[in-house]
């Protein structure tokens, strides 16, 4: 509910985790992942925005960020309570409240179930039942699949991919839209945004995630031309689908202005990750990464209120 780790979403900035306080709100924060529960309350609002169109947003939108927020949440502290061992092997992870000891497991489990249970009955008691189903969705697909995959195949990125595509979905579904084409085109703006966003930050810390005994990329990837490759092409996917909502007349000329400089920015950038495939370039394309999503998103918002 990829940073961060890698996907679900989704975006932390590099090397954040391992300054995290030590106080008791900072550890809550850093076992909660809180800085990506930021993107989560915004990809849920603009979901919901998206969906209400030119109709009053009221307080189904407030319903909709918390629960998916706690929702989030829930699926962050558990995942750590999942990977402690290997967090401590880790620089940028090791001084989470888990692996540094300042928190007990038994405390990290309740509070991620806690957290999981406000939110998805939350959402089911406020909001249309898609809403809680897709949270808790976005729950085990994260839990269940993404995190054990991470120590086993470079398809965890995918995986991981899915679950933090579905925040925005859940903010569609909670504003009742009329029309369907929305929930999709948000799913996979965010879905194939995050490709490329992960693989940067993977193929910068590949040598930690490795001793970790992560496998975030393909271990024969050695020169990371496969890893790029895929960065670039999963952008010029992006950008297909950015376009949708031009084509079907559901966006200004703000929007598509808007959509091309992003793309062309952005794509440029996987592109020279590809040319060079250096730590610059990856981080290059990383930061264009957390540049490109909320304008995006924000354009779509601001053209669907006019």
């Amino acid at each position: 509910m990829k940073r961060t780790d890698s996907a679900a979403g989704p975006v932390v900035p590099v090397g954040a985790e391992a300054a995290g306080g030590s106080s008791m709100m900072g550890d809550f924060a850093v076992l909660t992942k809180a800085r990506l529960s930021l993107m989560v309350v915004f990809t849920t609002a603009i979901g919901y925005i998206v969906g209400a169109a030119g109709r009053p947003v009221g307080w189904g939108l407030l319903f909709a960020v918390l629960g998916t927020s706690l929702a989030a949440a829930s699926a962050g502290a558990l995942n750590q309570w999942m990977e402690a061992d290997v967090d401590r092997l880790m620089e940028r992870t090791r001084n989470r409240p888990l692996p540094a000891g300042r928190m007990r497991p038994l405390q990290a489990l309740w509070v991620g179930i806690a957290l999981g249970v406000l939110g998805v009955g939350e959402l089911f008691l406020t909001l249309p039942r898609m809403a809680a189903w897709l949270a808790l969705a976005t729950i085990g697909v994260y839990l269940v699949l993404y995190t054990p995959l991470k120590r086993k195949s470079a398809w965890c990125t995918y995986v991981g991919a899915v679950s933090g595509a579905i925040p925005p979905v859940i903010g569609w579904s909670a504003a009742e839209p009329t029309e369907a084409w929305g929930g999709w085109v948000l799913f996979g703006i965010l879905f194939f945004w995050q490709i490329p966003h992960f693989l940067a930050i993977a193929w910068m810390y590949r040598d930690e995630y490795r001793g970790a005994g992560f496998v975030m990329i393909k271990s024969d990837d050695e020169d990371g031309f496969v890893t790029a490759l895929q960065a670039f092409c999963f952008a010029l996917a992006l950008a297909a689908v950015t376009f949708i909502p031009a084509w079907l007349g559901e966006a200004s000329p703000l929007y598509r202005g808007g959509a091309v400089l992003l793309n062309l920015l952005f794509c440029g950038s996987a592109l020279v990750f590809l040319l060079e495939r250096s730590r610059v370039s990856a981080r290059r394309l990383f930061f264009m990464s957390i540049t490109f999503l909320p304008v995006l998103l924000g354009l779509l918002a601001f053209s669907r209120r006019q």
